[in-house]
């Protein structure tokens, strides 16, 4: 009879001890996340699809008809995985295209120094870098470049075309340019171009002086930039400014918080939210420059993710008017996790929110209709007068006492 009892107490503390450990593994496999990563490869079994894909690739590798490429393959799965989100910025990078990604950053260009956007007949150069080679010969913003060398830019991807004018510095090129109906043959020679995350320069309208600040891309360090550049005017005598974020594809979300605390002294610039992530408030980082002293955004189609991010913040607060046409309408950001494999995986993380609570997508991953100026201003690729800044100038003077 004792042991009998003996055995039916051990047979319940194993019954016990067995719910327990399922109970856990119930938990830990809905949240693998918590664990060391030898855990969570040891306890969180994904083993089936794991060897359903080694099974497939060894198969291919093995019995294809032709040699293929086990990477190759690999690369193109992921890439085809994150395709199928149907998310436009979310993409998988192999290797090399990891690397370019990177390169793309890099301010320092071979090249001839100019913005140029695509037309059916070529390219239009809507910006000149000041001190480049297509300074010095004399292009200016609404040319067209037709032909390089030989070769018509006509109904050619806009890849394809500038590929043709970058280069290897010291090396020349040929362009054939339309400045309205002057058509011409120029060569230039190729340099190696530094391209200002930020510049600025002081523009005088009526006897007033007036600082006009480009910021052209959210990298690292370019809260710092910009902030220079604002201050340089500042000391020059400018009593308002022009901050042109036209054509600004966004870029890093902290440097979008370090850009808008030039301008705004203290409280929100913005919010975040994401599954994985709770709600995130972002306030502004102190040193900002007087609030008396009156200010323009110039926005565009082009002003989009942290740019808008910027903007929104900016009206939001009542710290200057939006001058310019309505903005992308992105209302998503990303994060970028580079990969065992050299590549990296870019993907959407969650949304963000004006300091009103706007969110200028369009729901999820959806273009939206962006930010709405406070005075309507278009500036076409054409012309050679910018008259979306003329409109910026009339707008900010007005303001000034």
């Amino acid at each position: 009879m004792f042991r009998r009892r003996e055995r039916s107490s051990r047979l319940a503390a194993l019954i016990t001890v067995g719910l327990l450990v399922l109970l856990v593994g119930i938990y830990v496999g809905g949240h693998p996340s918590w664990l060391p990563s030898p855990l969570r490869s040891a306890l969180v079994d994904d083993s089936g699809n794991q060897q359903v894909v080694d099974e497939v690739l060894s198969m291919l590798s093995r019995d294809y008809y032709r040699p293929i490429n086990r990477s190759a393959l690999v690369n193109k799965g992921l890439a085809a995985a994150v395709a199928s989100l149907d998310d436009p910025y979310s993409h998988y990078f192999d290797p090399t295209d990891y690397k370019a990604f990177e390169n793309q950053t890099d301010p320092h260009l071979s090249g001839i120094g100019i913005d140029v956007d695509p037309e059916p007949k070529g390219l239009r150069i809507v910006n000149v870098f000041p001190g480049t080679p297509a300074a010095h010969a004399g292009l200016s913003r609404g040319d067209l470049i037709v032909e390089v060398g030989k070769t018509s830019l006509a109904s050619r991807p806009a890849s394809f075309s500038s590929a043709l004018i970058k280069g290897q510095a010291g090396t020349h090129v040929m362009l054939t340019v339309l400045s309205g109906a002057h058509r011409r043959t120029i060569t230039l020679v190729r340099a190696d171009i530094a391209v200002p995350v930020a510049s600025s320069r002081i523009v005088t309208v009526h006897g007033l002086k007036i600082g006009y600040v480009q910021l052209t891309s959210f990298t690292d360090g370019s809260g710092a930039e910009l902030r220079a550049q604002v201050e340089k005017v500042l000391h020059a005598g400018a009593r308002a400014l022009i901050l042109d974020l036209r054509e600004n594809g966004g870029g890093l979300l902290n440097e979008a918080v370090n850009v808008a605390s030039v301008f705004i002294p203290d409280g929100t610039i913005v919010s975040t939210a994401g599954r994985s992530v709770p709600r995130q408030v972002y306030l502004a980082k102190g040193g900002a420059i007087p609030t008396s002293v009156p200010m323009v955004v110039l926005v565009d189609r082009g002003t989009a993710s942290s740019a808008e991010i910027v903007t929104g913040a900016l009206q939001d607060r009542d710290r200057a008017k939006v001058v310019g046409t309505h903005t992308y309408g992105k209302g998503v950001f990303q994060e970028i996790q580079p990969l065992p494999n050299g590549g990296a995986l870019d993907m959407t993380v969650g949304e963000y929110f004006t300091p009103n609570g706007h969110n200028l997508g369009g729901g999820g991953v959806r273009e939206g209709a962006g930010l709405t100026p406070n005075v309507y201003a278009l500036t076409s690729p054409r012309s050679r007068v910018d008259t979306a800044l003329r409109v910026a100038e009339r707008t900010v003077g007005a303001e000034v006492r």
